[in-house]
């Protein structure tokens, strides 16, 4: 069997029961701990057969068919107890809304059903007379309530210009930007080799360590990845300790303290960890602020960042 392409016969099934059970906990305000454990634990367990099935085809997760690969990423995603339990807050206060909304407009005997996975658009909406099915991206898991409100009003009743705004607002922050590239790195093999074309990431952080941390941080694992990316330009990947450089930065024509920079942007990810406050994720907290403005090329650096994100540098 080519192993460029493993398809999984069953995977969009297994995606469908768990999205039924986490709908049924979410559903129910009062659901136990230990229920969350056991849903836990049947990720994991899908997630390992799935790995076992590539490893004995000479194979990673990777070498899934792109639909196979992104069901792959989600299972694997929720595999981390504190997102599972973040998608199911955001799941009941998707529901709780919908509910308000259907009795304001005479029409709670509706069944709705919601879904947040890892979809391609923001969000998508399939309704009939007696139903509505209610699907939105995996990015939108630590939106404000606000958001969550505009994309089921938006869902459920159509388009409205204020809803949009709100919901494309958010989808261009960094919040929802990581939580997708995170689900898109999930299953990439990276080529573990720090050395690219023209910069070599075990030098650079040799000397933002020394410079910055005192030489007092463990080295992560640094790679280069395999594709140009413009909207975010590094990304740390704290379950594996590792740290993806876009392609973009490894280019003659971008200074050297840029790419220092926005190492020392994914090391600080590493060294202030994440908080989790009132159940919302926060990284970018207001001491990470503080230490990321002590980068001796602070605002030169940022300012090179923003042309390269818009694409100014090409």
């Amino acid at each position: 069997m080519n192993v460029e392409s493993i398809r999984l016969k069953n995977i969009k099934l297994q995606q469908n029961s768990i999205l039924q059970k986490i709908f049924r906990l979410a559903s129910n305000p009062n659901y136990e701990s230990d229920q969350i454990q056991q849903l836990n634990q049947t990720l994991i367990q899908i997630v390992t057969t799935i790995e076992k099935i590539c490893s004995n085809q000479q194979a990673t997760p990777s070498n899934l068919t792109s639909s196979s690969r992104k069901i792959y990423s989600w299972l694997k995603f929720l595999t981390d107890e504190q997102y599972l339990q973040l998608h199911l807050k955001t799941t009941g206060y998707l529901l709780e809304s919908a509910k308000k909304l259907l009795v304001i407009h005479g029409q709670k005997s509706l069944q709705v059903m919601i879904e947040i996975t890892n979809l391609a658009g923001l969000y998508q909406s399939k309704r009939s007379v007696n139903a509505a099915d209610i699907m939105i991206s995996e990015g939108f898991i630590n939106a404000p309530k606000a958001v969550l409100q505009a994309l089921v009003e938006s869902a459920l009743f159509g388009k409205s210009q204020d809803n949009t705004r709100l919901i494309r607002s958010f989808a261009s922050t960094e919040e929802y930007i990581a939580v997708l590239l995170e689900l898109d790195l999930i299953a990439e093999v990276v080529a573990e080799n720090p050395q690219g074309k023209f910069y070599n990431l075990d030098e650079l952080f040799d000397k933002v360590n020394h410079e910055y941390f005192a030489a007092s941080l463990v080295k992560p694992r640094l790679a280069w990845s395999r594709i140009n990316t413009y909207r975010k330009l590094g990304h740390y990947e704290s379950a594996r300790d590792k740290i993806v450089m876009s392609l973009t930065l490894d280019n003659a024509k971008v200074p050297e303290f840029v790419v220092e920079f926005v190492l020392y942007h994914e090391l600080l990810h590493k060294y202030h960890g994440t908080k989790w406050v009132q159940g919302k994720r926060m990284v970018h907290t207001k001491e990470f602020r503080v230490s990321e403005s002590q980068f001796k090329s602070y605002n030169e650096a940022s300012r090179w960042l923003e042309k390269l994100t818009s694409g100014r540098c090409n």
